[in-house]
């Protein structure tokens, strides 16, 4: 079976995207419950001086039923509600916006017989969340939330709220929303540091819609990077727990505990053909979750920092290429960005990280969960190997913009500004009805395409944006795509009256 017919799925059950398939996996599931029977197998083979036993937690001595008592509560059910934006069948894209033609002129093709707009209909998701305090505050999974208008959070003895999103990462896939209510069962967070690899672990979460589910498994390995999930997002951030803990459609942003009833990861994605379970699934650990937590809840907003390389695993090759003798595992250095904690510390192309404070960094997914622990304006130890030496350097570490300011809730590193709604002086002397204006701009997309600071955008992609939100949603609509050309197109004013459209071109780097 060849490598690229598997496929990396997030484990969510959403209507809104593959519905078709998680429809089919729901019904499948229902219709293929027949008995099954266990295998027991005493003592067959004792003479030959083997015993066999009747089950395995028997022979493990583990026992599930604590953890599992502790947790049920502590999960929760989410459904998230959004109404997809259909077009025209014949339209679509920048074709209708005429700023597209006056950017790159009127596009040559045929025009079909126009097709009535396609009903808008609400869809539904389900995906699962943890409790971690009493007061309201969930943690989930970016992907269960994404996009969505509304959320309804089931408790699991049934009670319902609406939720609101308090923030959320698309690098780690990471969210943290909030529901009215007191006195909730809350999963306490362990340290996934600890977690070793051959442990037991149960997660908790609703697939299929099936509330307070629990599977089994062990830890099969730590700070796993897999290939196709960060795709979707810049900057992805990829150090999973691997286990063989059965995790389906509906488990995504379920908990991941030890036996103890620790919590030590978020539940996110599995390795199928199928879209269902089939062996694998990966967990965020809680060494991210609770830094990307902490920073929502102090700062709303994740404060990222950086050592600012290029990097990619010490193998065989590299090591020959570069004759690296001394040490095996490591990450590579192969480039050094400008304005980065990396160059002020004297770090340089060529040399290997093979510890971040201490703690081994034998790859890639490693070093990112390392340096993911830390906020810019920290100092971290970093030890690397030049010319088969090793080296120990103290290096402050800077957000993407060589920087350790505090990154505020509405600032999308890449595009380098940060976004507030139009006020409402503004608006009455303009005479719009909302907008997003521009408070600040650092190096980055944004000041590339020449836009200004206070620049209010009224439209992005010919859809009307008032709110940073509503900004940061068609943002990450257009990095998600497949589409080569990653283009905004803006639309707006200047408080002077001036009008002015931009191009900002999110594929430039």
């Amino acid at each position: 079976m060849k490598l690229s017919n598997k496929i990396i799925l997030l484990a969510t059950g959403s209507a809104v995207l593959g519905s078709a398939v998680t429809t089919f996996a729901f019904r499948q599931s229902i219709n293929a419950s027949v008995p099954v029977t266990d295998n027991v197998i005493t003592d067959t083979g004792a003479a030959a001086g083997y015993y066999r036993v009747n089950s395995p937690i028997e022979a493990s001595k583990a026992d599930f039923t604590t953890a599992a008592e502790n947790t049920i509560n502590g999960v929760v059910s989410i459904k998230s509600f959004v109404t997809p934006r259909y077009q025209s069948r014949n339209q679509g894209g920048y074709f209708n916006d005429p700023f597209f033609e006056y950017f790159f002129g009127s596009p040559q093709r045929s025009q079909p017989q126009q097709q009535p707009d396609q009903p808008k209909q609400q869809q539904s998701g389900l995906g699962s969340g943890v409790i971690i305090s009493a007061d309201g505050y969930i943690v989930t999974n970016n992907h269960v939330i994404d996009e969505a208008e509304r959320l309804e959070v089931t408790l699991n003895d049934n009670r319902t709220f609406d939720a609101t999103v308090i923030g959320t990462d698309s690098s780690t896939d990471l969210a943290l929303i909030k529901i009215d209510a007191t006195d909730l069962p809350v999963i306490p967070i362990g340290d996934s540091e600890e977690l070793k690899v051959g442990e037991w672990v149960l997660a908790v979460g609703n697939p299929f819609g099936f509330t307070s589910t629990v599977t089994t498994g062990i830890v099969s390995a730590k700070a796993r990077s897999i290939s196709g999930v960060s795709h979707s997002r810049p900057m992805g951030i990829e150090s999973y727990i691997q286990t063989d803990a059965a995790v389906n459609p509906g488990n995504s942003g379920g908990a991941l505990v030890n036996l103890q009833g620790q919590l030590i990861g978020i539940n996110t994605a599995i390795y199928s053909q199928t879209g269902n379970y089939a062996g694998y699934s990966f967990a965020i650990p809680t060494s991210i979750v609770k830094k990307v937590v902490g920073d929502i809840r102090q700062y709303g907003a994740v404060q990222r920092a950086v050592l600012g390389v290029s990097i990619q695993d010490l193998n065989n090759e590299v090591a020959r290429e570069h004759n690296i003798t001394s040490v095996s595992k490591g990450v590579y250095v192969a480039q050094v960005a400008d304005r980065s904690s990396a160059l002020e510390a004297g770090i340089k192309e060529g040399d290997v990280i093979v510890k971040i404070n201490g703690v081994n960094t034998d790859n890639v997914a490693q070093l990112q969960e390392q340096v993911a622990k830390y906020r810019p304006g920290d100092t971290v130890k970093v030890t690397y190997v030049r010319d088969n030496k090793e080296h120990t350097v103290e290096v402050k570490l800077l957000n993407t913009h060589g920087t350790t300011k505090v990154t505020k809730p509405g600032s999308i590193d890449t595009l380098g500004a940060e976004f507030a709604a139009v006020d409402d002086d503004t608006r009455r002397l303009l005479g719009i009805s909302g907008g997003v204006q521009v408070k600040n701009l650092s190096d980055g997309h944004m000041r590339d395409a020449g836009v200004q600071k206070d620049y209010i955008i009224l439209s992005i992609n010919n859809v009307k944006v008032s709110s940073p939100a509503d900004v940061e949603k068609i943002y990450r609509q257009i990095m998600k795509s497949d589409d080569d050309d990653k283009l905004l197109v803006l639309r707006g004013v200047y408080p002077s009256g001036r009008t002015k459209a931009y191009l900002v071109n999110l594929g430039e780097e």
